[in-house]
């Protein structure tokens, strides 16, 4: 694929073929490297010939291959002529991240890890199949959990109205709809809420290691030393299978709409179609069970702190500093060509990034811009930054998602044969909990870039600000 740089960190494909608009790549040089065998850029390019998308075909600097869109793919998409695609959602919908702050320093944990560790693993299901075998979701009560989200379970105990106020768009997305949700997923998901996915989802405790903008760090809560937890998992079974019904639903879409698919991956429906509203409100409904979703696995990490130091989580002063989605489709309003237009945004491996000022900013963050969480790997560091003016320009207020992966699960286990990923992190400090070793195998570090030059593409292309970097403890994988 041909690339024209543009500047130091980012790059066009030229619009070409069938495509309608540019494709825009955020990286450089050392992140372009990673790619030479990654088809990805063909899919930037497949993703910019769909009907009516707006201004570029987007990619954050961590994209890798996904099913349809790349992974840390962003495109938008006119509502009136554009389509929604399931493939520029993904499987795990509003997989996302939040991170928690609290009162603890480094040196209140010290010896207390392992211990902590083995708590939350014991209080949080994981893994592939993971489930509550005593609590299942009636029909009526899962109809609730897809139409409210995270204000579901706050109403049920796990959590406080205010945890709210920290959730992306408050934790429930409009016009979710149970009733085009099959049996089948239902069925999936009714005993996997308060649970962790396999695979790239965790809980993890760790230290604020360094402070780039101290007085950021101070409203955020997390000044440098302090104790954090950051969740990432997503809609569990409820959501593969919304999405994958949604798949099959739409193979025969694009003939009706005369849609000419560069990829059968892409299968599509015009945004105002029944079709797309349909997965629209079924997307909405697994994006309100992960919120949910979230705010249970927060309820259990608090209790798993107060039980292992003997106090309430209230006095430990664990509170959500932010909740953000990276799988997800959205109704937006965003500036084009001098005016405001209502857009079909999709990100899909991509975090919303809205600068100081925005109104779907939190008040209590309004001054300085939403936080943006951007895990790395389980072995050196994660970041929190903030929304940048420039992100609405670029990307329609969007940026990276996390490290990205270098190698795929297969080649990650090839490449760890005889290695032991546990001892070896123990080595750094870091104790981990996983439902089987494999997982920590397909996961360890080198398995994903260096988050630290996802970073510097970020900020160098002004799409966010770093605040804090965040050094790993103790690990709960899936």
């Amino acid at each position: 694929m041909r690339l024209e740089r543009i500047d130091g960190s980012s790059y066009r494909i030229p619009k070409q073929g069938r495509m309608r608009v540019d494709g825009i790549i955020f990286s450089d040089v050392r992140l372009l490297e990673s790619l030479r065998d990654d088809p990805c850029l063909d899919q930037v390019a497949a993703v910019a010939s769909l009907p009516g998308i707006v201004r570029a075909s987007l990619a954050m600097p961590d994209i890798h291959w996904g099913y349809g869109f790349p992974i840390g793919g962003v495109a938008a998409f006119d509502p009136d002529e554009g389509v929604v695609s399931p493939g520029g959602v993904g499987y795990d919908i509003n997989c996302g991240v939040r991170l928690l702050t609290t009162k603890l320093t480094r040196a209140d944990v010290e010896g207390r890890i392992p211990h902590l560790v083995n708590m939350l693993f014991s209080a949080v299901p994981s893994g592939v199949g993971a489930e509550h075998r005593d609590f299942v979701l009636s029909r009526s009560e899962m109809l609730a959990v897809c139409e409210k989200g995270a204000a579901w379970a706050v109403s049920k105990g796990y959590g406080e109205a205010s945890d709210l106020d920290y959730i992306e768009d408050h934790g429930t997305i409009p016009g979710a709809d149970f009733d085009v949700v099959s049996d089948r997923a239902y069925e999936r998901g009714k005993n996997q809420l308060g649970t962790l996915g396999s695979g790239n989802h965790f809980v993890e405790i760790g230290y604020v290691e360094e402070v780039y903008d101290a007085d950021a760090a101070r409203q955020l809560g997390i000044p440098e030393g302090t104790i954090v937890v950051g969740i990432h998992t997503g809609s569990r079974g409820f959501g593969y299978q919304v999405c994958s019904d949604s798949l099959e639903g739409l193979v025969k879409v694009a003939r009706k709409y005369a849609i000419d698919l560069p990829d059968r991956q892409l299968v599509c429906a015009p945004v105002k179609s029944p079709e797309g509203w349909r997965y629209l409100a079924a997307m909405g409904a697994a994006a309100n069970f992960a919120f949910a979703n979230r705010q249970m696995i927060t309820h259990f990490v608090r209790e798993g702190f107060g039980a292992a130091f003997e106090k309430s989580w209230h006095e430990l002063g664990i509170r959500l500093v932010y909740d953000v989605a990276h799988n997800i489709a959205k109704m937006e309003t965003h500036e084009v060509d001098g005016r405001s237009r209502k857009l079909c945004v999709h990100r899909k491996g991509a975090t919303r990034s809205l600068p100081a000022g925005h109104p779907l900013v939190p008040p209590a963050y309004r001054a300085l811009g939403q936080p943006v969480l951007i895990p790395g790997d389980m072995g050196r560091y994660s970041y929190v930054a903030l929304g940048a003016k420039n992100a609405m320009q670029k990307s329609f207020g969007s940026c990276a998602h996390g490290a990205g992966r270098l190698l795929s699960r297969k080649a990650a286990l090839k490449a760890t044969q005889g290695r032991r990923i546990e001892e070896e992190l123990a080595h750094k400090g870091i104790s981990i909990r996983a439902a089987g070793r494999a997982t920590v195998r397909e996961e360890f570090p080198e398995a994903y870039k260096d988050v630290a030059d996802v970073i510097r593409v970020v900020q160098t292309a002004g799409l966010a600000t770093p605040v804090a970097r965040i050094a790993p403890m103790g690990v709960i994988k899936g």
